[in-house]
């Protein structure tokens, strides 16, 4: 966010909720899978937590800062730093509550 570049700070939000899911993920046996669709990943944590459930539509958002970054002429561009602040905001709750399953 401090080089004033907010489709990289999203990019990298997005990859920074990717790999915490997938490590969730493993650590429950899951097999791994090449996708970058937080909502696909999210759908199966769902199954060892419910209450995740409420974090679909920030994931679903925040996917879409991938598709930015990767495919920049197939994507809506414009987000803003606020966004991107906003979504990291956002998904406090489901980094948390991944950190604490993770954790027991």
């Amino acid at each position: 966010m401090d080089s004033n570049d907010p489709e990289a700070a999203g990019f990298w939000l997005q990859q920074g909720v990717e790999k915490l899911i997938k490590a969730f993920l493993l650590s429950r046996g899951w097999q791994f899978k090449r996708i970058h669709h937080l909502p696909a990943f999210l759908a199966e944590a769902v199954t060892f937590d419910a209450t995740l459930e409420e974090f679909r539509a920030i994931c679903q958002r925040v996917t879409t800062y991938y598709l930015i970054d990767r495919y920049p002429l197939m994507a809506q561009t414009g987000i803003t730093d606020e966004e991107v602040r906003t979504s990291h905001e956002r998904l406090q709750g489901l980094i948390e509550r991944l950190r604490t399953h993770m954790a027991r």
